[in-house]
């Protein structure tokens, strides 16, 4: 998933763009025709939010209903934008990228509230806000970098969305100021960055050369049982070898997942410490040709060896029964050759050839079988006993995209964007137990178009008197949203009671 920065679409702007014109002008690469918010009207919303004191709340109506916006029932007044197709019949036929599918989804299901608060960390606003970096990839492959959004509207980051129609955006650091601001400062260094949650990044097309079921893009559910065995054993290593809270799994809409490390200490690390987590978590190294991808020392680290008790389950069923990865001769050699005993390896190659269609798991429990047989005087039990552990890792152990983790300026897309190829929603994934973690569908995400076929099929009591429901309490998605919500009100939380902890500890010092 080409998230780093420099992996960018074709044309490539790092200034906000005007309302006219706005494919003619990035697609002739005129800089200065690109402009939507100068400088000086940027440090004049900068300057507003300290001399404001805005809650967060304020900033969005119908705060009692918490809508997300207005809902889709009967009003008086006349939308002020484009309603999406009428009927689900028109809204199926339509792709996921199609402009109007997408304003309708930005305007009427999007989370921005939600959004807002887990960027922003507190009901006031903040510079962790006010000066975080957005990215959009528009409809023709321009790609906007640095874009930038003033805290005293927060609203202005969806206005941009809608008027915009990215078909995707992404999220980058906090920087010493407003991104947008960034050419006018004197000097250059002044402008870096300062703070981002820490991210991984795992796509099943790292799996290929184990996954039986599929490969490139496509995916199933058996595949998926990779990226189950995935979050189970870095969610619990950041949590418990590292102590971090707030973790947020993200399905990345087709093939892969996101982690969203966010926990203040998290995100201010530097790309040093962020390196180190990296390399601490990273076990399989080398691509799809190269050999044995697993060399770890022993005795095992805890870490290990707790991944290890994880998913020596998996292997078993979810490798061995279901993946097969040892049904051909070709792909049974590469097993062999990852044992330690040439003596052994060619006792087994000879049960395995007068033997045609051997399973996996069959093909598994002959190693120690024949090892047992004594066919090879010279074995080292104990070589074996590792080199089955590694075998157990390189096709169970997750498969890490790890340069998305060690640069702080890296940007990864948002939370509950829709993947335009197959128009299913990036939204979180539930790990609060391993439960919640196996039992997440990647295939039965909604589509954009079901969602708003589910609006306008959606029945529920409204018109005068009757209780407010914003869209998306009226679909699918609702139960995606409010796990986000719940996360967003951990994290505002925590982080209030260490700013009260904090402001009471500097009240004691001065007396």
């Amino acid at each position: 998933m080409p998230h780093a920065e420099g992996s960018s679409p074709a044309a490539v702007k790092d200034e906000p763009v005007d309302d006219a014109g706005i494919t003619s002008s990035i697609s002739q690469g005129d800089e200065d025709d690109v402009d939507m918010l100068d400088a000086s009207n940027a440090a004049a919303d900068a300057a507003a939010v300290k001399k404001t004191d805005v809650k967060l709340d304020d900033l969005f109506a119908n705060d009692d209903s918490d809508e997300e916006f207005p809902s889709s029932a009967p009003v008086k007044a006349a939308p002020s934008s484009p309603q999406g197709p009428a009927s689900p019949t028109d809204i199926s036929a339509l792709k996921a990228s199609d402009p109007e599918v997408m304003r309708s989804f930005y305007q009427r299901l999007f989370p921005w509230r939600q959004l807002f608060q887990w960027l922003n960390h507190s009901p006031t606003p903040t510079n962790d806000f006010g000066n975080r970096e957005f990215a959009f990839t528009l409809q023709n492959d321009a790609y906007l970098r640095y874009q930038s959004f003033a805290t005293a509207d927060l609203s202005s980051l969806r206005k941009d969305v809608l008027r915009l129609m990215p078909s995707r955006f992404e999220i980058g650091p906090v920087y010493t100021t407003n991104p947008r601001d960034r050419k006018t400062l004197r000097n250059s260094s002044a402008f870096k960055p300062l703070a981002k949650e820490l991210c991984f990044d795992i796509d099943l097309t790292d799996y290929d050369d184990i996954r039986t079921c599929c490969d490139k893009a496509n995916i199933c559910n058996k595949c998926w049982t990779f990226m189950t065995m995935a979050i189970k054993v870095i969610d619990v290593a950041l949590r418990d070898d590292f102590g971090f809270k707030h973790i947020m799994w993200v399905y990345s809409g087709r093939r892969g997942a996101h982690a969203w490390v966010c926990d203040k200490k998290a995100r201010s690390m530097d790309d040093q410490k962020r390196k180190a987590i990296a390399g601490y978590l990273e076990v399989i190294r080398g691509g799809a040709q190269s050999g044995k991808k697993v060399n770890v020392r022993r005795p095992l680290h805890p870490h290990l060896a707790r991944s290890l008790e994880i998913l020596k389950t998996h292997f078993q069923d979810d490798v061995l029964s279901v993946q097969d990865p040892w049904s051909t001769d070709e792909r049974a050699d590469k097993l062999l050759q990852l044992l330690p005993d040439r003596t052994l390896n060619e006792s087994l190659r000879r049960k395995w050839d007068a033997a045609p269609g051997r399973t996996s798991t069959s093909k598994w429990a002959d190693i120690d079988a024949v090892a047992k047989t004594g066919a090879s005087k010279n074995l080292d039990a104990r070589a074996l006993k590792e080199a089955k552990q590694d075998i157990v890792l390189e096709y169970t152990y997750p498969r890490l995209d790890i340069e998305v983790s060690k640069k702080l300026n890296h940007l990864l897309k948002s939370p509950f964007v829709v993947h335009p190829g197959t128009g299913r929603v990036c939204v979180p994934i539930d790990t609060s137990n391993d439960d919640t973690i196996e039992s997440f569908d990647p295939l039965g995400v909604p589509t954009v178009q079901s969602l708003l076929a589910e609006i306008d099929a959606w029945k529920g009591e409204e018109g005068e008197g009757a209780p407010a429901v914003a869209d998306w309490e009226k679909t699918s998605l609702k139960p995606y949203v409010e796990y986000f919500r719940s996360f967003v009100a951990g994290i505002m939380r925590d982080e209030r009671d260490a700013r009260i902890k904090r402001e009471r500890e500097e009240e004691s010092m001065e007396f």
